[in-house]
């Protein structure tokens, strides 16, 4: 069969048009004009500015939600925008309560300075009273000594790299941070169960009553530099009720709370969810910090015997009836169950 020049130019030409569709179809997938608005500014950018891919780094930086493989929530978006303003906002605070605490500290050691320790005005009589059993005790000390870890272990990763790295070291301070991460992650939850334990026990005992408003009136008699000021008060007096309230109760139920939150992002929540978890987490505890210091003082430097009841559970009767009255009165009457006064020596007693 024959065929002629003609017909074999055109069916060559039909062959060639069709690949040249099929390659042209393949290598120009449809795009949205969006997309096709990118790709330009891409491809301009690269003219202009070699090896800068702004317009790529705009799109991430949106926030908008792209195409991953991993499934959760927010996986499809690389870098969230509010990352900043949370960096931003993290500076201020840290300032402020740094400054707070330090104050607390300096306004303590001028207190002690002025003052001195909080002595007894009589004699001690020998006789000794259970102030907190053996479950209180272990319950006080469990919490106390994971919130002091906690506390200590929260400033170094909050002030370690402006005041710690210039001091030790960049190599020194990272080995400081990671043990100090540790033992805050791990410690956080020891204390969450502690913190429940010690509001059950001790919630009684720091129920507002109508002499509380006495104390707060004359502050204990705090600022009488002689110290005859004598304002009776139950087994907690009105400042360490609102210690109670405001320190374990509110902050500490806070700090647990974001705590957990940020100690276990498997829950899936966001990104944002956290960063604001780590805000109200930062305040809480530069807050709780700082009114924990007065706690502190008081339970040791600041008050003779005071450390006594957490150590053995057991105080002096003028001690007792000194700082407590009414709860002094209501031992001796037997109004409190459970607890009285012991006639033997305070050294036999506690030994």
């Amino acid at each position: 069969m024959r065929i002629t020049t003609a017909v074999a130019v055109r069916t060559l030409a039909l062959v060639a048009g069709m690949s040249w569709m099929c390659a042209a179809g393949a290598q120009s997938p449809a795009v949205s004009p969006k997309e096709a608005d990118q790709a330009k500014q891409q491809a301009a950018q690269q003219l202009a500015q070699p090896l800068n891919n702004r317009p790529v780094w705009n799109e991430i930086r949106s926030g908008e939600p792209q195409f991953t493989s991993i499934p959760g929530r927010e996986t499809n978006v690389l870098i969230q925008p509010q990352g900043q303003t949370w960096r931003a906002v993290r500076t201020p605070i840290t300032t402020i309560g740094g400054l707070l605490i330090a104050v607390v500290l300096l306004g303590l050691a001028g207190y002690y300075a002025w003052r001195g320790p909080i002595e007894l005005h009589g004699k001690t009589t020998g006789r000794v009273i259970e102030r907190f059993t053996l479950i209180k005790r272990a319950a006080h000390w469990t919490m106390g000594l994971t919130f002091v870890a906690l506390g200590i272990t929260g400033l170094i990763l909050t002030f370690g790299k402006t005041v710690l790295m210039p001091l030790i070291g960049t190599t020194l301070f990272s080995w400081l941070a990671q043990i100090a991460k540790g033992l805050h992650n791990f410690t956080g939850p020891i204390f969450s169960v502690a913190l429940v334990v010690f509001i059950v026990l001790f919630v009684r005992d720091n129920l507002p009553r109508a002499y509380d408003v006495q104390w707060l009136a004359k502050f204990g008699g705090m600022l009488d530099r002689s110290g005859s000021t004598h304002v009776p008060s139950g087994k907690f007096n009105a400042g360490e009720k609102a210690l109670f309230w405001m320190l374990v109760v509110v902050l500490c139920v806070v700090l647990t709370v974001t705590g957990y939150i940020l100690n276990f992002p498997n829950f899936d929540q966001t990104r944002a969810t956290m960063q604001i978890a780590n805000v109200i987490h930062l305040i809480a505890a530069l807050l709780a910090i700082a009114m924990a210091c007065f706690h502190i003082y008081l339970g040791t430097l600041g008050m003779t015997g005071a450390l006594d009841a957490m150590k053995t559970g057991y105080v002096d009767e003028t001690w007792a009836k000194e700082h407590h009255e009414y709860w002094y009165n209501d031992v001796k009457s037997g109004r409190v169950a459970g607890e009285g006064a012991s006639p033997l020596p305070v050294q036999q007693r506690t030994a």
